[in-house]
């Protein structure tokens, strides 16, 4: 698909798994701010009362934003709701030129109680489903010419402190990682940009409250806004940047951006999983 407009993510077409909430939703609605075209496959099609939002209030978020939108209700893990929801976009939109590989299942037991049920569900969310939602794109982006694909995953590290914390979660998002930086690689000659994004701190979701500390640690957590800036400010960059992993404050410096303290966290902040420090 061609835009016609100076902005580079106005008439785009976005398939993102996940983003009925949190980060997910926050790039979405940033991206369609900017007149992007967003289509959400989650299984969210019903409120959770323990988590906001559903698939249809975040089309009715992209919408408000400013851009079009379209929920596919189905499950990453399935082949064939994946292949539907990317024929959906291209019916609806007439192509596909970004995968944000968002959605992502998070355990954090050690090997001796978790599980082969949970292992299996964290492979095929979240490498599993990298895999799927890309693929079900590539014919689309292939004919894009501004092809971008950002994964929601963290540097590949054989750090004993990290990989020995949690072997099974290192492993299905780590996957997410190799799998975006070999499509960088292998897709070069079609003009597919592929990229990593993942936060420096802990990001202030309702999951992380519910699932990692409660109020004390989101006080401690960044805005998911810096995600989302952070996301749609590596979609700006150049078509030749590709096959790297950025932290968001990486790619926002690089933006322009020196200062972070409105995005919340406070003056001590959670550093994220994979990362050992604040950078400077």
């Amino acid at each position: 698909m061609t835009s016609t407009s100076t902005d580079p993510l106005a008439g785009r077409t976005i398939l993102m798994s996940g983003g009925s909430r949190g980060i997910g939703l926050a790039i979405a609605v940033a991206a369609a701010a900017r007149g992007a075209n967003v289509v959400i496959l989650a299984k969210t099609d019903t409120p959770d009362p323990r988590l906001p939002g559903t698939v249809h209030t975040a089309v009715d978020e992209i919408e408000r934003a400013g851009g079009a939108g379209l929920a596919v209700v189905g499950d990453v893990r399935e082949e064939a709701d994946v292949e539907r929801a990317a024929a959906a976009a291209v019916d609806r939109f007439g192509g596909i030129d970004v995968v944000v590989n968002n959605a992502s299942a998070l355990n954090l037991t050690g090997t001796a109680d978790l599980t082969p049920k949970r292992y299996d569900l964290m492979q095929d969310i979240n490498s599993r489903g990298t895999f799927l939602l890309f693929r079900a794109a590539l014919p689309h982006l292939r004919a894009s010419d501004r092809a971008r694909v950002v994964t929601l995953s963290p540097p590949v590290t054989t750090a004993p402190h990290w990989l020995g914390r949690f072997p099974a979660y290192a492993l299905s998002k780590i996957g997410m990682t190799i799998l975006t930086l070999g499509w960088a690689a292998e897709f070069a000659a079609d003009g597919i940009a592929a990229n990593c994004l993942w936060p420096e701190t802990a990001i202030g979701t309702a999951a992380v409250q519910n699932l990692l500390g409660g109020d004390e640690t989101v006080a401690r957590c960044r805005e998911p806004r810096i995600m989302a800036d952070a996301a749609t400010a590596l979609l700006d960059l150049p078509q030749d940047r590709t096959g790297e992993v950025f932290l968001d404050v990486d790619v926002l410096r690089e933006a322009g951006v020196t200062d972070f303290s409105g995005y919340g966290g406070g003056d001590d902040p959670e550093l994220d999983f994979f990362v050992d420090e604040l950078s400077s």
